[in-house]
């Protein structure tokens, strides 16, 4: 039975997903499992590998997905707790490690300001996109990635040489860039020798036997595999020629490259001959019998790392390289048994199957199915390639692949050699020759009891400066009857010696070359400043390459990368066609300038009638966007029963459904009349409304008064104390505070309360304490100087005010009302100037687009609930008061509540800082007005911009009470609430058509 379990939005990169897949394979009562994101490619992987189901069908690229195949669901739960504590570890080890991580290119840039590098290791679908960022921003590319397509290696490596930047990759697993490791690189002694390679292993077999004879390497810059393709041209390596051909420490210059396209290995040899410096070079699987001027061509790669030392110190290069393996090999097995490669490195595994074809005869290399030789029963197998790690660990970091396929060759009885390589450096498995010594020793021993010659051969590319044992490897795999050799050729010598077969290099002689030097292209400054100095890395990806690189005396700063608009291809390129527009910062600006330098003012209040034309008999308004009776949840429904009977319109609750439901009503959402609504928002004609004037761009905006505690129509009551309490509030509070507030000269400016109150502690949604008591010292002296309100109306008023905590909250709502609308009259910009709820519809819109509405379904609150209640008994999301999130306070601004936190069920500080600075990263900027000084005195968050909201996958935050689902019954508790990413999708897809940008579905 497949169980699986979807953690939305919750990325990790490739390799802490594949040590976390191996973790919860060990589980008791678990068949196999697997542990990947949601993409497209790996739900093809699960289908393939029989873990695919519904729920693995729903996930998004961002999403974690963890499928067992298991006898029982109840292993699920111990797998689960098991990725609890992997994911556990990793945030506390990041805790620990004091490093600060960043979570997009603009704080990346700023903690890094003098980057010169980025390091890319992102899915390959999304690579491309971040490698035109890095270029974009002028840093050169590392670019372990693969899967890129090589129409965008082509495009990307030219836009690079245009910019004067070296993109090195994809597909590049190893680098030294000014003796510091770069991804799965080994550690090597610092020397003059320069590497430029279009092979990971070949680099890293070189530079492992450089150092191992007593030389040392500068640079080893990889290209990726494709670079010497026809297509590309090899841009990257000419590029790094000429910068090693510049740099000065460099004496000697090494090419290694799997076998090129003809045209392109003969515009490299061209530049090799040109360059100043003697070169060596290996194009894999040619046989060279001489060597041309001051470019010395090998056979191997231990021959080339031979020639390089030699010249390194002054040496001339002899004829003749090969040495004979360390064993004997006098032993013969039988003429009819076969040699096996199993190899983790691509390049070695090229080298083995080379080899071995040319001593015995075969016909050279293939590529089929990770098979790089097939022939006669002959077979070499890189294990590291697509077929075999899609989904899974590479062979360097697990075992488990290569495992069994000894066990399936050992048990072949034409198998007599099984070569091996075991390959040390950062990112490999901290013990490959421990893992794989007991299946040896049990092949060996089952062959000797079936009284039969099997041999194993191997080789261990490493140095004593690896962070694994090289000489305990060795000794570890000798140990278990592995016959080492110091290179991969002697290896493979030494399994020909055992088949009663060699091969032989003919000793090379130079040749002169008479072509005159070509003048060279100078390299650009960034190449050579690149050369010159140790790497300042944007990481943006696999986390621990960022400590490789911090460890050897780089910098680094950790991008923790997850995929931009949840993995969505068409959304992606809207996203950067967007941020080509020049001027769409420039207008976000004016925008979000209009909301900070908003003047909103209370001036009145009055009857709703009175500045609401629409309001007239059986119109009522509502929260959110529109919608219709039928469709309205219980409480909202609930507040247009109450509304009916309170206006008069019907006198029980069975005669106000029966119109209700006839249809007999208009209903209008708030936002239309310019104004908003608590929860069901609804406000009928008689009901008084705060009136709030921006002085900034002269616009109104109302909303209802605050009915203070217990059973209210803003949660759907109805009853008679609720019809009660909203005549009174129409009778003698709404008049009362009207005649106060005209009183005043100017009435009371908002953003000075607000000010003051948000250094008390008030966030304005959940939390109204501090602005509701300010308001009262504001208003009492002049309730208490109203000549014509008698002294028990004054204190009724009064007592009323200093009993309702949340009165502020309407204030606030029809003060965010206000500014919007300001700053909607120019219609520019990608800012969000509405959020909104009706029960059923969240409901956002843009500053570009002015009324027009983008809404997607509602999510449900969690939070705290009251005795009694529980999530089950919660409404969906409802009313108009995120219009306080809409302008940067509320849940955006939890770090000024500290105390509402655990009430709302947010948890401490910390997670109210967390927060609050989440946030931050979807907003253009913060209000320097609302200062917090729990936020080390920095201004609210403002300016919601879709770009960024749909970009990072962080949807705002809202503060909200939360109504019983049924009609009457009030409020149940508090918590918060996630806007819908769809609405801020639409409204993207939306804006970008306005523009005229047309993006076909991917």
């Amino acid at each position: 039975m497949i169980y699986t379990k979807i953690k939305e939005n919750s990325y990790q990169d490739s390799i802490n997903l594949m040590l976390l897949t191996n973790a919860v394979s060990t589980i008791d009562g678990v068949k196999k499992a697997q542990v990947m994101m949601g993409t497209d490619a790996n739900k093809d992987i699960l289908k393939e590998a029989g873990l695919y189901n519904e729920k693995v069908q729903s996930a998004q690229p961002s999403d974690m997905v963890v499928a067992v195949d298991s006898e029982s669901e109840e292993v699920l739960s111990a797998v689960m707790e098991e990725v609890e504590i992997f994911l556990s570890d990793l945030s506390v080890k990041k805790e620990s490690s004091q490093v600060k991580d960043v979570h997009n290119w603009n704080e990346a840039l700023e903690s890094q300001p003098n980057a010169n590098m980025a390091l890319i290791s992102v899915p390959g679908i999304y690579a491309a996109d971040e490698i035109e960022k890095a270029l974009d921003n002028n840093l050169h590319a590392f670019v372990f990635s693969d899967n890129v397509t090589k129409e965008d290696e082509v495009r990307l490596k030219k836009k690079a040489h245009e910019k004067g930047l070296l993109l090195m990759g994809p597909d590049c697993g190893t680098g030294v860039i000014s003796n510091v490791p770069m991804a799965f690189t080994n550690v090597v002694k610092s020397g003059n020798i320069g590497i430029v390679g279009a092979s990971g292993t070949g680099i890293q077999e070189v530079t492992t036997i450089i150092d191992r004879l007593g030389g040392g390497v500068v640079h080893a810059i990889g290209t990726g595999g494709r670079d010497l393709s026809e297509e590309v041209g090899a841009i990257t390596m000419k590029d790094a020629l000429l910068g090693l051909a510049e740099h000065e420490p460099t004496d000697v210059i090494v090419v290694i490259s799997k076998p090129p396209a003809p045209a392109v290995r003969d515009e490299v040899v061209q530049l090799l001959h040109d360059l100043p410096k003697p070169v060596v070079a290996i194009f894999l699987g040619e046989n060279p019998d001489h060597h041309e001027g001051d470019v010395y061509l090998a056979h191997t790669l231990e021959e080339t790392a031979h020639m390089a030392v030699d010249l390194a110190n002054g040496k001339e290069i002899k004829d003749y390289y090969q040495e004979k393996p360390r064993h004997e090999g006098n032993e013969k097995v039988d003429s009819s048994k076969t040699v096996k490669g199993l190899y983790s490195g691509g390049t070695l595994a090229s080298e083995a199957a080379m080899l071995i074809s040319e001593a015995l005869e075969l016909g050279g290399l293939i590529k089929e199915e990770g098979y790089i030789l097939k022939t006669n029963g002959f077979e070499v197998m890189d294990l590291g390639d697509d077929i075999y790690t899609q989904g899974k660990p590479h062979p360097m970091i697990d075992p488990e692949v290569r495992k069994n396929k000894i066990r399936e060759y050992a048990e072949d009885e034409n198998t007599a050699v099984i070569l091996i390589d075991v390959v040390l450096g950062h990112g490999s498995h901290p013990d490959m020759a421990g893992a794989l010594e007991p299946v040896i020793k049990e092949a060996l021993e089952k062959a000797k009891s079936d009284n039969r010659k099997l041999y194993f051969v191997g080789t261990v590319c490493g140095t004593t400066q690896d962070p694994q044992d090289y000489e305990q490897a060795k000794q570890t795999l000798e140990e278990a009857g592995v016959l080492i050799e110091d290179s991969n050729a002697k290896a493979v010598r030494l399994a020909l010696n055992l088949m009663g077969k060699d091969i032989e290099d003919a000793p090379k002689k130079v040749t002169p070359y008479d072509e005159k030097k070509r003048e060279l292209p100078k390299p650009s400054e960034a190449v050579i400043n690149l050369l010159n100095s140790k790497p300042v890395v944007i990481n943006v990806g696999i986390e621990s390459f960022s400590e490789v690189v911090r460890e050897h005396g780089g910098e680094a700063v950790q991008y923790n990368w997850k995929p931009v608009a949840g993995g969505n291809r068409k959304l992606i390129k809207i996203l950067n066609k967007l941020k080509q527009i020049d001027d769409l910062n420039e207008q976000n600006e004016r925008v979000v300038g209009r909301f900070r330098d908003a003047q909103p003012f209370l001036v009145d209040v009055v009857p709703a009638h009175s500045v609401i034309p629409e309001l007239k008999e059986k119109v009522l308004l509502h929260a959110g966007p529109p919608i219709s009776y039928e469709d309205m949840t219980g409480p909202m429904q609930g507040s247009c029963i109450g509304a009916t009977l309170y206006e008069g319109w019907a006198e029980t609750e069975e005669e106000a459904r029966e119109m209700l439901e006839k249809g007999e009503f208009t209903f209008i959402p708030c936002h239309q009349v310019n104004a908003v609504g608590p929860m069901g928002g609804i406000t009928s004609k008689s009901m008084p409304v705060l009136v709030v004037e921006n002085r900034l761009t002269d616009n109104v905006a109302y909303c209802i008064l605050n009915e203070g505690i217990g059973k209210v129509l803003r949660f759907g009551a109805y009853s008679q104390e609720v019809v009660d309490r909203l005549t009174w509030i129409q009778n003698v509070l709404g008049p009362v505070l009207g005649k106060a507030l005209r009183k005043l000269k100017s009435g009371l400016n908002i953003n000075v309360l607000i000010a003051k109150a948000i250094t008390m502690g008030d966030e304005f949604h959940q939390r109204n304490i501090a602005a509701s008591l300010l308001f009262l010292k504001e208003i009492s002296p002049t309730i208490l100087s109203l000549d014509d309100v008698n002294d028990d109306t004054k204190l009724e008023v009064i007592q009323f005010l200093a009993d309702t905590d949340q009165f502020f909250l309407n204030i606030m709502m029809a003060t965010g009302k206000a500014i919007v609308d300001g700053a909607r009259q120019e219609k520019e910009g990608s800012i969000v100037t509405t959020m909104t709820r009706n029960g059923k519809d969240f409901g956002i819109r843009i500053s570009s687009l002015g009324d027009q509405w983008f809404t997607a379904p509602v999510n449900t609150p969690k939070g705290l609930y009251f005795t009694g209640f529980s999530e089950a008994d919660g409404n969906p999301d409802i009313g108009d008061s995120s219009i306080t999130e809409t302008v940067g306070v509320g849940g955006m601004a939890m770090i000024a509540a500290p105390g509402v936190t655990r009430f709302v069920g947010a948890g401490g500080f910390e997670d109210a800082l967390k927060v609050s600075d989440e946030m931050s990263e979807i907003c253009v900027t913060h209000n320097p007005n609302y200062s917090i000084p729990t936020w080390d005195f920095k201004g609210t968050c403002l300016g919601i911009d879709i770009l960024k909201v749909v970009e990072t996958g962080i949807t705002p935050i809202i503060n909200t009470g939360i109504a019983h689902k049924k009609a009457g019954l009030g409020q149940v508790g508090a918590g918060t609430v996630r806007a819908p990413m769809a609405c801020f999708e639409k409204a993207l897809e939306a804006y970008a058509e306005s523009l005229g940008i047309q993006i076909e579905e991917a």
